[in-house]
């Protein structure tokens, strides 16, 4: 499959300048490139374009937002995923962290939980041109336990604590990226599934919005 490239374009200045600022510390490569790659400003309200590569996360309606790109290269280079990975996404928002990963992995299954971002991210993503990416509205139990293992999971939503059905649905060996903690206050963890357990590495605090459903905060908390 041909990866889509949007990398030459009126924002090209700006995202230059984010990623050999803000982002110069990033050493993957692949992870630098994708980031160069995706048009954060079609992920963007209308009202946001000028936003786009501000290192600011932003908002995306129904009390969501996009993350700011530092969070999403610390995420994505926490995962440790290789081109032959599946990776499994607990709220797709907008869709570019999705994209980030599909340039990097085989396939991206993502849920969301919100109507008006499943169909809004599914047309972006199919309309950028992003086809290892299946966007799923998120039913039932959390995450997407049909098709596990998968070889990483990554949460863009605050959980209380550590979310063990989606635990579950990561290979062995392999990292889920998460926020636990409190509202609007959380640690970001990476969470390696082991035979006979997992191990919690701290990466620092983070703020995102709270995760609902199984394993989180009730729909009264949001």
């Amino acid at each position: 499959m041909a990866r889509p490239d949007h990398g030459t374009n009126r924002f090209a200045a700006a995202r230059d300048e984010l990623l050999d600022s803000v982002l110069a510390p990033t050493r993957d490569e692949r992870i630098r490139s994708a980031l160069r790659r995706v048009p954060r400003e079609e992920f963007v309200l209308p009202g946001q374009v000028a936003d786009a590569y501000k290192n600011v996360a932003l908002p995306i309606g129904d009390g969501q937002t996009i993350s700011q790109p530092l969070i999403v290269e610390q995420m994505t280079t926490a995962l440790q995923v290789s081109s032959g990975d599946r990776v499994l996404e607990i709220g797709t928002g907008s869709g570019y962290q999705a994209a980030i990963l599909s340039l990097l992995v085989s396939e991206v299954i993502t849920v969301e939980l919100i109507p008006r971002l499943v169909d809004e991210s599914r047309a972006r993503l199919g309309r950028l041109g992003y086809e290892n990416v299946r966007v799923l509205q998120s039913i039932g139990p959390l995450g997407w336990p049909q098709e596990s293992p998968y070889d990483g999971i990554i949460v863009t939503a605050g959980a209380p604590n550590i979310p063990l059905h989606l635990l579950e649905q990561l290979a062995v060996d392999r990292c889920m990226v998460v926020p636990v903690g409190l509202i609007g206050k959380q640690e970001l963890l990476l969470v390696t599934k082991q035979g006979n357990g997992h191990n919690i590495e701290n990466l620092g605090a983070c703020a995102f919005v709270p995760l609902i459903g199984q394993d989180a905060w009730p729909p009264e908390f949001d």
